[in-house]
């Protein structure tokens, strides 16, 4: 199972699209918030548990400070996939980036873009699938169907001209 956790209710506008990507690949997930700086009981007792609760990766979302991440990392083996989020007390976004990012020697954190979410939930499925050979199957679909659009979207390019896809 994959766990999303973010550190307040407003990273759920971005992190819903791990959700969504979770649903479409048929992957379990739970989804929560876990505040490294006004709940850090619960991410302690989140992050310590995670592996007993069944979790195998987990996505993490945090905006400004972006602690939440790296302090799950440093609490778990399990992987952390971080999600910087850009939050209204963010400084455009970099804030987050790099908390997140610049982790020391150690404490690896699978960084991916500001709000990225997305991406994170297929990098989630990605991981469990290196050991599930039917997830491994729906990725492969998955991936083919983002090439089957890419296709399409030339085919009408060169038939109808630019302006028809804008």
């Amino acid at each position: 199972m994959v766990s999303i956790i973010m550190g307040s209710r407003s990273d759920l506008r971005v992190m819903g699209a791990a959700a969504e990507v979770l649903d479409e690949l048929k992957v379990e997930y739970s989804l929560t918030i876990v505040s490294a700086h006004r709940t850090p009981e619960r991410l302690f007792d989140f992050a310590k548990n995670a592996r007993k609760n069944g979790i195998k990766v987990v996505i993490a979302g945090a905006g400004g400070a972006a602690h939440l991440p790296g302090m799950v990392a440093s609490l778990t083996s399990l992987p952390v996939i971080g999600v910087p989020v850009k939050s209204s007390n963010s400084i455009d976004g970099w804030d987050s980036v790099l908390s997140i990012l610049q982790m020391p020697s150690g404490v690896p954190v699978a960084t991916v873009a500001l709000d990225g979410a997305k991406n994170a939930g297929i990098l989630a499925a990605q991981i469990l699938g290196a050991s599930d050979e039917q997830l491994a199957i729906r990725l492969d679909n998955f991936k083919e169907a983002l090439k089957e659009k890419v296709i399409t979207d030339v085919e009408n390019i060169d038939k109808n001209g630019w302006k028809e896809l804008v």
